[in-house]
């Protein structure tokens, strides 16, 4: 069983779009659902007859790593042990839930492939229509520690198999992101400082630094609607949060070099 949570922020119907696609992946009775409602003009969440558990916890807006922890509590307390943290703006591949439950036997932490949905490119006119569907948003990635960036292996290009292989990762998006108990046991829950970006990439560094291997399946698939859940990108809650959990998860961990240059720049607006 694979605790999936997400976090709705006053998007009720893309959370219900979300569970309606939790809904056709196969083997879903291997899934359970945690909504964190962080919404701060609530409403009444019509749940439906899904064939998941779905749990919906209506929660102060403290970020999105305080809604990952508080699901990942509920799901230990229940005798989970597996987990995914995933946004409530994408759609699931069929085999979803079959994929994910194969690499949870050979990886402890990971991630899988993520198509921009139809239509949510960034670049709109780049493509031709046989290509929507299969426009990559990540496919892997790392850390550019040189300018503190994570950057998506494969973002904008039409995938024709060229990220098929499984392997280690650098970095892995809170877009979706699989963990287990083993990680919480022994570098505990997200942090919760950083509110909106940057949380995952701390996540993942703990991981690697207490000695996790972590782990790209791209037969794991989604399709993003690309950051539909803050405005889009460029939007000012992107930019605010971007900049500012750059420069804390920058001075966490990068080179002395670096921090001094994301200290200067962050002084000068840029």
């Amino acid at each position: 069983m694979i605790g999936l949570i997400t976090v709705n922020y006053n998007q009720y119907q893309m959370t219900k779009d979300f569970l309606d696609s939790v809904a056709t992946v196969d083997n879903t009775k291997n899934l359970k659902v945690y909504i964190a409602d962080v919404s701060t003009k609530k409403q009444p969440f019509k749940i439906g007859n899904y064939p998941m558990e779905i749990i919906n916890i209506n929660l102060p807006n403290k970020g999105y790593a305080f809604g990952i922890n508080e699901g990942t509590k509920y799901f230990l307390k229940q005798g989970l042990n597996k987990f995914c943290a995933i946004n409530n703006d994408i759609y699931f591949n069929k085999n979803f839930a079959i994929e994910a439950e194969k690499t949870f036997q050979k990886a402890n932490i990971f991630g899988g492939k993520i198509y921009y949905a139809p239509g949510y490119e960034y670049h709109k006119t780049r493509y031709a229509k046989k290509d929507l569907g299969k426009v990559i948003w990540y496919a892997g990635g790392e850390i550019d520690w040189k300018n503190v960036f994570t950057n998506h292996r494969g973002v904008d290009e039409v995938d024709n198999g060229q990220y098929d292989k499984f392997e280690k990762t650098d970095f892995i998006t809170g877009c979706m992101l699989f963990f287990n108990k083993k990680v919480i046991d022994k570098i505990g829950f997200w942090d919760e400082k950083y509110f909106l970006y940057f949380e995952d990439t701390d996540f993942c560094e703990r991981a690697k630094q207490a000695g996790f291997t972590l782990y790209y399946n791209p037969k794991i698939i989604i399709y993003h609607k690309v950051s539909q859940s803050t405005g889009g990108s460029g939007s000012s809650i992107h930019t605010k949060y971007q900049r500012k959990n750059r420069l804390i998860f920058g001075l966490k961990y990068a080179p002395l070099k670096t921090k001094i240059h994301l200290i200067k720049n962050y002084i000068l607006g840029k």
